[in-house]
């Protein structure tokens, strides 16, 4: 499947001022699109049953601070998206408590851009 036949994504936002590293972001990803799928999966199946149909689309993207992630979360909430913000039980590199991430979807392309269209690829 070609990238624009896509018709559903799940995004993951994070915090670049973390500066984490890659093994970290990663594991920190995996858990913010896990809970949103399964999250989804409950609250909107149709829109998780055609995501994980085509292929469950993931794209990474990123914010400044602590700050972007929170408004993003108000404003995906405020549309009625599924999304999830992930604490790091601060095991190894950040303190326990730290917001790294938000998941978004998954969901149909324009409505997750209403949230996330206008940041920049990690």
């Amino acid at each position: 499947m070609g990238e624009d036949e896509f018709k559903n994504k799940l995004v993951v936002i994070v915090r670049k001022d973390l500066k984490l590293t890659p093994g970290k972001l990663a594991v920190q990803v995996a858990h913010a699109s896990v809970t949103c799928a399964l999250q989804c999966k409950k609250e909107k199946e149709r829109w998780f049953k055609a995501w994980y149909a085509e292929g469950q689309k993931k794209v990474v993207v990123k914010v400044d601070s602590l700050s972007d992630l929170y408004e993003l979360k108000m404003l995906a909430g405020s549309l009625g998206i599924t999304n999830s913000l992930v604490q790091d039980a601060g095991l190894t590199e950040i303190p326990p408590g730290t917001v790294t991430c938000l998941g978004i979807g998954p969901g149909p392309n324009p409505e997750i851009d209403k949230v996330t269209g206008s940041l920049p690829l990690l």
